[in-house]
């Protein structure tokens, strides 16, 4: 046994742990608790999963929903006269390539269109880029469900290729190789005014970005042929520019403005999707803090468990006081038969949180294979599967919030066990 400097134990010594397990793992007959530190442990165990299985799929459902939308779109977006003439677009293109941290610089038509299909008729999003463009966009270009990026672009005009968003696509009943019909309300001009446009297109290929939102809208044209069948003659919409870290918009959005001219109209990603990404923010801190609530709620439990064995020991409590042990001696055991129930508990349900979110994809397919329901349907949350991100510093604030708790709710009735009077305490025996 280890011995302090005046020959006492030193603290949290063999013997005091030794009596601290027996304590916690006494039967209620024999004056322990065991029942309710089982209860405590579960309760503990399942708040700190949660906790940690919700934040991480709330982390996860931001980051993928980010990541997908800063991939389909571009992070800053120029408008405005300076891209209307060619020749003033390209020069401007040119200067906006050469600040630092811009990638990819891409001209854009983004007009709506009515579109049929064999199964039905519908609207869209169509969009006209460049075929290099496409093809380096990842999230579009490396999803092809059907067909492929060959032909695209090329021919007269660009050609009559377009690629569908699989959604869409599903919804009009077409596959690659099939016809599509589009109709523009910006046709050709005649002396009435502005005519609608129909013209027949081939699905060139069908696209998955993984967001119903973006496949269920859109459809790729290449840039010249989405001139000519929106009237828009050599201009484009909008100018997108794409970034090595989208995060860094805030030093990056000067420079770009710069390199615009004082002409054009600039904005980005965040004013896009303030107000959305905003609200998940928003929800994400109240849904940490419930959740930080139901842990401490859950360790609660601990107090009430030691309440009942500080007065089942108390008799223990009166002869060790009489064999020499100090208050100390008596806190730190009482307070490590609480503390350890917050510890074990805490791991377990970390280790129980990590493996659930580790095992997310496979606890979705298992559970909607024996329901026959989707348990995240994209229509309502864009996503196809159920994200998942554990961001480890979170995982330890968790970590250090539930063993605070743990350690809080122990020390008051350690504390009174520790200065119980042992002639009160053997007279009431």
């Amino acid at each position: 046994m280890a011995k302090a400097a005046n020959g006492a134990a030193a603290p949290f010594s063999a013997w005091e742990r030794s009596l601290a397990g027996r304590y916690l793992r006494a039967k209620r007959k024999n004056g322990g608790v065991a029942m309710i530190s089982i209860i405590s442990f579960v309760g503990i165990s399942l708040a700190v999963a949660v906790l940690v299985i919700v934040m991480a799929v709330m982390n996860g459902f931001r980051t993928e929903l980010l990541n997908r939308t800063l991939g389909f779109n571009g992070h800053v977006f120029v408008r405005g006269p300076a891209i209307a003439d060619p020749a003033a677009r390209e020069a401007m293109m040119a200067r906006l390539r050469t600040v630092p941290g811009v990638v990819h610089v891409v001209p854009v038509i983004e007009a709506q269109a009515l579109v049929t299909g064999p199964a039905q008729v519908g609207g869209a999003i169509v969009r006209g880029v460049r075929r290099d463009d496409v093809a380096r966009t990842p999230i579009v270009a490396g999803n092809m469900r059907q067909g492929a990026l060959a032909g695209f672009g090329e021919g007269e005009y660009g050609g009559d290729l377009v690629l569908v968003g699989a959604r869409l696509a599903e919804n009009l009943g077409v596959r690659a190789g099939d016809s599509i019909s589009l109709v523009s309300p910006n046709g050709g001009a005649t002396v009435m005014g502005s005519s609608p446009r129909t013209k027949a297109y081939t699905v060139g290929g069908v696209f998955s970005v993984g967001m119903s939102e973006f496949d269920a809208a859109y459809i790729y044209m290449p840039l010249e042929q989405a001139q000519l069948f929106f009237g828009r003659d050599q201009s484009v919409d909008l100018v997108e520019v794409n970034l090595a870290d989208p995060d860094a918009v805030e030093q990056l959005r000067g420079p770009i403005e710069r390199a615009a001219g004082p002409t054009a109209v600039v904005s980005d990603w965040r004013d896009a999707n303030h107000s959305f990404f905003n609200a998940l923010q928003v929800e994400r801190t109240t849904m940490r803090l419930i959740l930080f609530l139901i842990v401490a709620v859950a360790v609660m439990n601990i107090t009430s468990g030691l309440i009942m064995l500080v007065k089942n020991k108390s008799r223990d409590i009166a002869i060790l006081r009489t064999m020499g042990a100090s208050q100390g001696s008596i806190l730190r055991i009482f307070f490590m038969s609480g503390a350890a129930i917050g510890v074990f508990g805490t791991l377990f349900g970390l280790a129980l949180g990590i493996l659930f979110c580790t095992f997310i994809d496979q606890i979705q397919s298992a559970v909607e294979a024996i329901t026959h329901v989707a348990v995240f349907s994209p229509d309502t949350y864009f996503l196809s599967r159920i994200p998942a991100r554990i961001e480890w510093a979170e995982v330890a604030t968790i970590s250090f919030w539930s063993l605070a708790m743990s350690f809080v709710a122990t020390l008051p009735q350690a504390f009174h066990a520790s200065h119980l009077d042992p002639v009160e305490a053997l007279r009431n025996e």
